[in-house]
């Protein structure tokens, strides 16, 4: 007996089938025997001879000649099933002797790729098609979109401030779940849940007077007893003014890294997403009076 696996379009078997698509279709799940299913569909792997159009295929393993597809090799014979809706009641034929909650009985749709021949028949199932496993990597990164990670929320420098060449400049950022972190979201799909926890691992500042900074840490505010000292953890001094830039102001960029770590579904890893912030800084020099 000849066994062969074969496959057919949802589009055919929606023709064919007019019954909803039920949970147990979704998520390209698999069946028991042989069966593999798609988002609307099922493929199985069935015994030749098979009737179609009344002709049965030759003792030979060849197919009959009366199939509406038997003469092209490229038009295989397909079976496609749905769950019936709704389920037969009780000692129904159709539950094969089983009796319900024991399984579910299915429309099982065969017939031509083309389905040109079909036949259409309740049969039972002993287990309901599963759904497809989901890709924990996918739902950490659904976990991270959903965050809303922004840029750092700039303290200092500060747009309005007024800086002066050779005097230590404290850069710091304001910390928040969505600005620097932690931030902890999961995520949750087909019996499989992620959680993912962001938090900015550096912050790169670019100060516009061609220096580039980088700062593991959210950086330490400045208060007014730490006199000319230069900043313990985050800082830049300027060396020259910045009248000849662009209306007479640096362009300061603070890019964030928040590293995301996530586990679930047997499965951990890490991510990575890049943020940045703007701020225009004005530097003057210090104007001496004889």
């Amino acid at each position: 007996m000849l066994t062969r696996r074969i496959a057919v379009t949802a589009a055919s078997v929606l023709t064919v089938l007019s019954i909803p698509v039920t949970s147990h279709a979704e998520g390209d799940p698999r069946g028991s025997g042989g069966i593999h299913c798609g988002l609307f569909n099922c493929e199985v792997n069935v015994d030749a001879p098979w009737q179609a159009g009344g002709q049965a295929g030759g003792s030979d393993n060849t197919e009959g000649a009366g199939g509406g597809g038997a003469s092209d090799p490229t038009n295989k014979k397909v079976c496609k099933y749905k769950l019936a809706a709704p389920q037969p009641p009780a000692g129904s034929l159709d539950w094969e002797g089983h009796e319900p909650g024991d399984g579910a009985v299915y429309e099982q749709t065969c017939g031509w790729v083309d389905f040109t021949n079909t036949i259409t028949q309740l049969v039972w199932m002993a287990e309901p098609p599963a759904q497809e496993a989901v890709d924990p990597v996918l739902l950490a990164q659904r976990a991270v979109d959903s965050m809303t990670l922004l840029g750092p929320d700039i303290a200092s420098p500060r747009a309005a401030g007024k800086y002066t060449v050779g005097v230590p400049m404290w850069m710091w950022v304001n910390q928040s779940a969505t600005t620097y972190g932690p931030n902890s979201v999961s995520a949750t799909a087909g019996g499989i849940t992620v959680t993912a926890t962001a938090k900015v691992s550096k912050i790169v500042w670019t100060m516009g007077d061609g220096a580039s900074v980088t700062c593991t840490g959210p950086g330490a505010p400045y208060t007014s007893s730490e006199g000319m000292a230069q900043s313990p953890t985050c800082g830049h001094v300027y060396a020259k003014a910045s009248a000849g830039a662009q209306k007479n102001k640096f362009p300061v960029t603070a890019t964030s890294t928040w590293t995301i770590n996530w586990q679930g579904g047997g499965q951990a890893g890490q991510l990575t997403e890049v943020r940045h912030t703007d701020v225009q800084v004005a530097v003057g020099e210090v104007q001496v009076v004889r």
